[in-house]
């Protein structure tokens, strides 16, 4: 049985290898195509983190002091006062909830006007200390923070630094991180990864089963003294090993372009926030998603007369793998629970987006790759069934 598995998967191989036109569309085409593509949503979306020339910084403002109520005139600030403390937290918590309605909170102590008067630099006492939260996930929020601090940075000179601004190793930004990963490329990535893995594994299985039954070779193969069970299991390893190669490109593509697509050093959002172990868990959800694909493809191409027909069989498929895609765009069908991730296709895009804005859950994970195996054990399972008949093998 091994030495007739192998020899068709060296049959197989040296198919694949010797054909330039696969190897391109299957193996370089794919990573070369993401890193392209997503290098350049890098540089479109990361324009729409610019601010309006016109912007002007909504601000909250506990016990406000007179100088600060002077220079609402000469920065682009709108002012609000808020009345106690109760306020400021509850604007505290829509600013960390990434609402709109201002753009930041500075807390300045009780009787600062004065207590900046009174304060002599060269004592060792503690300055003034004027408390800035901001939201990082928002980029005006981003922007208005980095005005406010400019604007009293430039008042303190003038004041010889007689106060300080976020002093200490407070934390004011009331963003997360997972918020300041952009969970745009979240909801938009795993759409895109499908369709590149969709057309890998289309380049390569319906040439390879229903381009020899076109062919005839398929007869040829299908009376040897080879068993038809070990004649499937070669194709399909062999296939899968290739799909294998294909969504490892998809991958590095995926890798190599997170920064620019992440918008560069210096962007609001950043590709750093992405570890080892979700570059890890990625690679796995697509090598896992290759496997079906791949099976799935086989499936349809053994029961097709000829690659054409293969392939109008198989691009409604992808079309509903796309669909399946774009429901991580869609936060109603976008599940949590576990049993939703035995269903193939879209347990692989929940799976990536979840990884993408570090929303990651272990169990679904487990169970993505788990069901991916189990189904690609079922695919090979009815092709070798498909291959044993002859209504369908011998199909014209």
């Amino acid at each position: 049985m091994k030495s007739n598995m192998v020899t068709v998967m060296k049959k197989e191989f040296t198919r694949f290898f010797t054909d330039s036109r696969m190897v391109l569309t299957t193996l370089l085409m794919p990573g070369i195509m993401i890193y392209l593509l997503y290098s350049v949503m890098g540089s479109g979306i990361s324009s729409q983190f610019e601010t309006k020339e016109d912007f002007q910084a909504k601000v909250c403002v506990q016990n406000m002091p007179e100088s600060i109520k002077a220079m609402a005139g000469e920065a682009p600030f709108l002012f609000t006062e808020l009345p106690g403390q109760p306020e400021t937290d509850q604007a505290l918590e829509s600013l960390g909830e990434g609402e709109e309605l201002y753009d930041l909170v500075a807390v300045f102590p009780e009787g600062f006007d004065e207590w900046v008067a009174a304060y002599d630099v060269s004592q060792k006492s503690a300055a003034p200390a004027v408390e800035i939260y901001y939201n990082s996930s928002v980029t005006d929020s981003q922007t208005a923070y980095v005005m406010m601090t400019e604007a009293l940075d430039a008042y303190e000179s003038s004041l010889a630094n007689k106060f300080d601004v976020n002093p200490g190793n407070g934390s004011y930004d009331l963003a997360s991180e997972e918020d300041t990963s952009a969970k745009m490329f979240s909801m938009m990535v795993p759409m895109l990864m499908m369709v590149f893995l969709f057309s890998g594994c289309m380049a390569i299985a319906p040439e390879s089963i229903a381009g020899e039954k076109e062919r005839g070779t398929i007869a040829t193969l299908l009376v040897t003294p080879v068993k038809r069970s070990h004649l499937a299991l070669g194709k399909i390893l062999s296939l899968s090993v290739i799909a294998i190669l294909s969504g490892l490109s998809s991958f590095l593509g995926t890798m190599l372009s997170l920064p620019k697509l992440m918008g560069g050093e210096g962007s609001a959002i950043n590709a750093g926030v992405y570890g080892i172990k979700e570059y890890l868990l990625l690679l796995l959800v697509i090598l896992t998603t290759a496997l079906v694909i791949v099976a799935l493809i086989s499936i349809v191409s053994a029961f097709a007369k000829n690659v054409k027909e293969a392939t109008g069989w198989v691009t409604p498929i992808m079309i509903i793998s796309m669909l399946l895609g774009v429901t991580s765009m869609v936060e109603s069908l976008c599940k949590t629970e576990p049993i939703w991730f035995l269903i193939p296709l879209y347990n692989s895009a929940q799976c990536m987006s979840n990884i993408f804005s570090l929303e990651i859950n272990v169990v679904n994970i487990a169970v993505t790759v788990i069901a991916n195996i189990c189904y690609t054990g079922l695919g090979v399972f009815v092709l070798t069934k498909m291959f044993d008949s002859e209504k369908v093998m011998f199909s014209k």
